[in-house]
């Protein structure tokens, strides 16, 4: 079902977030078959990349690994932000939505707060060569057709008219910009308190 609606937001959005909506599923259920596995891609793929294949800063030649110890816990903890910045997102979605007049469930609040972010989930098999110039140009437009299953589904999921969708919109794009802020603050926390990256040559 994961892919098959992937498949679908890529060709056919606005019939997808309709499935989308109508998808029947307990809040486990949503989780075990939805919101586990997607996350998993950037997770396992930023993994060996930096284990394997090294990272690559502009025209150096050299690659810099981190070790297999080093990179699992930053895996798992990468794979357990996006598990729960999922979970965030749906909240706020539920909680914001009596203010647009919208009356979701919390599952369809996952689902849609799952989805919208899935170019850029999808995207991350790019860390599969961690090369930077080449993640940023792989990361544009993933994150650009992001912010447009946002301005498109919110509506469809929600069913609300399209100009109240917007604003919808438009205040769920910047918690997940205050979400991204804080995700990146934590970060360098937990860099600061021993979980810094172990490099190898």
């Amino acid at each position: 079902m994961t892919f098959r609606y992937l498949w679908g937001l890529l060709y056919q959005p606005a019939l997808t977030w309709a499935m989308i909506r109508d998808t029947p599923c307990s809040m486990g259920a949503c989780y075990a078959r939805h919101v586990l596995i997607l996350p998993l891609i950037p997770a396992i793929s930023a993994y060996f990349g930096m284990t394997q294949i090294g990272w690559k800063m502009g025209f150096i030649q050299n690659s810099v690994f981190l070790t297999p110890e080093s990179a699992l816990p930053m895996a798992v903890l990468s794979w357990l932000a996006m598990v729960a910045g999922v979970f965030f997102m749906a909240y706020m979605l539920r909680w914001m939505s009596s203010t647009y007049a919208a009356n979701p469930n919390f599952t369809q609040c996952i689902l849609l707060a799952l989805y919208i972010v899935s170019p850029l989930m999808l995207s991350g098999f790019m860390f599969i060569y961690p090369m930077l110039w080449i993640n940023l140009l792989l990361a544009l437009p993933a994150l650009t057709y992001t912010i447009y299953l946002l301005y498109l589904g919110l509506p469809i999921v929600m069913q609300i008219p399209e100009e109240r969708g917007f604003l919808f919109s438009s205040a769920i794009l910047m918690v997940g910009l205050i979400v991204l802020v804080a995700m990146l603050a934590m970060t360098a926390l937990l860099w600061g308190y021993g979980l810094a990256p172990n490099f190898t040559s």
